[in-house]
């Protein structure tokens, strides 16, 4: 009995033992990695991102008044100019309250010569005239509803009615100017600091390959997206040909001068999953330390990195950094 017990004691020493080792070797684990020395590089700071053409303007023809539509004036594809008749709705309650207003307008001078003679009361004046103003505002919100014109001039990009239908709110027609457009760009907050309203840009088309359009950054807005860190800047785009069109897949860039930055093999940057997070890992006194960094201009396999702590001289790890985990023993190769 006693024999098994100490058998029992050894075995159980031997198992804490191995533990023990073991954990001490898994604290102990050292991985193989390369590394680059960063140093900075003058750049020809470029930044180049992809959008979607938009009209400049765009509108719903739609009256405020349903009813009867007697007669849409245009089609599909066609160009209209600004106060141009689009469509005209049933006449008949305009045609009444222009008769109303009429035979209100008799009355209301025929009092107010009255009143001069002091045949007709004041009171009996302003009665008349409130139901006049009234009516002529009345009349004139018809007018705008029952003739509908265009507010710029565009190009007629949808039409969901033919004459004779009734109007139930979907709009009639879709207006688009498309002489002047326009683009919402995302770009890095890196370069917030550097865009300003009225820069001049360019823009390209896989359509026109051999040709560059100009444009103009008209407004830069002021906050940064927390989850995309990036900011948008409204373009405005000169169309006078008609040769760019709305949905149009385009390529701006914007040249920022020269700079100095730390460029690194865009393999080498880590992805967090599940988040557009970015992070490298640097030999910190021979262990790994991630750090977080954002992403600036792209040169085929490289790319700026943008952190406080990659400054000139930094050790980062370009290979081996996919098994890296915070505070791991490295051991540089060459």
């Amino acid at each position: 009995m006693k024999k098994t017990i100490l058998y029992s004691l050894a075995v159980l020493a031997l198992i804490s033992c191995s533990k023990q080792q073991a954990t001490t070797e898994e604290q102990e684990r050292v991985e193989q990695v390369r590394t680059t020395v960063l140093q900075p590089r003058e750049i020809e700071r470029e930044i180049s991102v992809s959008t979607n053409l938009q009209g400049y303007l765009t509108q719903n023809v739609a009256p405020s008044l349903t009813g009867k539509i007697e007669h849409i004036n245009c089609e599909v594809g066609d160009k209209v100019s600004q106060g141009q008749a689009l469509v005209t709705m049933d006449q008949t309650q305009f045609k009444t309250t222009k008769i109303s207003l009429a035979n209100l307008e008799t009355e209301k001078n025929r009092i107010e010569q009255l009143l001069k003679t002091g045949s007709a009361t004041q009171q009996q004046y302003d009665q008349i005239l409130a139901q006049y103003n009234s009516t002529k505002e009345q009349l004139d919100f018809l007018q705008i509803n029952t003739y509908v014109k265009a507010p710029f001039s565009g190009v007629i990009s949808a039409k969901n009615y033919e004459d004779g239908e009734l109007y139930s709110g979907q709009p009639i027609l879709v207006l688009t100017q498309i002489d002047k457009l326009k683009a919402l760009v995302a770009i890095p907050e890196a370069y917030f600091p550097k865009f300003k309203a009225g820069m001049k840009l360019t823009l390209t088309s896989e359509i026109y390959p051999d040709q560059v359009f100009p444009a103009t950054v008209e407004v830069v807005y002021p906050t940064i997206d927390a989850t995309s860190h990036t900011f948008q800047v409204k373009i405005v785009i000169p169309n006078g040909k008609n040769l760019l069109r709305p949905g149009m897949y385009v390529t701006t860039s914007l040249g920022l001068g020269k700079a100095n930055t730390i460029v690194a093999p865009y393999q080498a940057v880590e992805k967090l999953v599940g988040a557009n997070d970015r992070y490298v890992f640097i030999n910190d006194n021979g262990r790994a330390k991630r750090v977080s960094v954002e992403l600036g201009q792209r040169f085929d396999q490289e790319i700026e990195i943008i952190s406080p702590e990659i400054v000139p001289g930094v050790e980062m790890v370009t290979v081996g950094q996919h098994k890296l985990v915070d505070g791991v023993k490295l051991n540089v190769v060459e």
